[in-house]
């Protein structure tokens, strides 16, 4: 088995089946963050019942080109839940970004929105209200309770992937068939 670093930024947490918290069942993170002082992520395979970008833009006074407006607007976590989020692969600087790896970065400047209701934002993105915050130490916790499953992110699982199999596929991606996994935790 792969061990993984001490800092999970770059990587996907999936919930295993026992964590039972309703704004992470089953919930894919992407970890955008991850220090000492804590962790932030975006949960990418859960969206907003009815609530599309044409809504977020005109909102936000902006115009819009329509090719984006039909976009679902993710749930990024419990977190900053009136903030909006912009996951994305390159191009990777939109003002302030926090760069994750080589293709992908997190952003949140009305640059980006404004780009993207234009249909000249990034190639790949998602658009999230809200993210996954723990404070010092709680993700570790988490981990050694065995509340997720932790693997490099995969930008096609993310992008690509349709959002009710994004869990499944990230699970699979580690060579584990989601169906063996079971509700109760152990430690060896």
């Amino acid at each position: 088995m792969e061990a993984f670093p001490a800092f999970l930024k770059g990587y996907f947490l999936m919930a295993m089946p026992a964590l039972m918290d309703p704004n992470f069942f089953q919930s894919v993170t992407c970890i955008t963050e991850h220090t000492e002082e804590g962790a932030v992520g975006i949960i990418v395979n859960r969206v907003h019942e009815g609530l599309i970008a044409k809504l977020i833009f005109e909102e936000l006074g902006m115009d819009t080109d329509g090719r984006a407006d039909d976009l679902p607007i993710h749930i990024g976590g419990p977190v900053h839940a009136n903030e909006l989020f912009v996951l994305h692969g390159p191009p990777l600087d939109w003002g302030q970004s926090l760069i994750i790896g080589q293709e992908l970065a997190l952003s949140n400047s009305r640059e980006i929105l404004e780009a993207i209701a234009k249909g000249r934002g990034p190639g790949s993105y998602i658009i999230a209200l809200g993210c996954a915050g723990w404070a010092p130490g709680q993700l570790e916790w988490e981990l050694s309770q065995n509340a997720w499953l932790v693997s490099p992110c995969n930008q096609d699982i993310i992008f690509n992937t349709p959002m009710d199999q994004r869990w499944e596929r990230a699970i699979q991606q580690m060579g584990i068939d989601p169906q063996s996994l079971t509700h109760t935790a152990g430690h060896a």
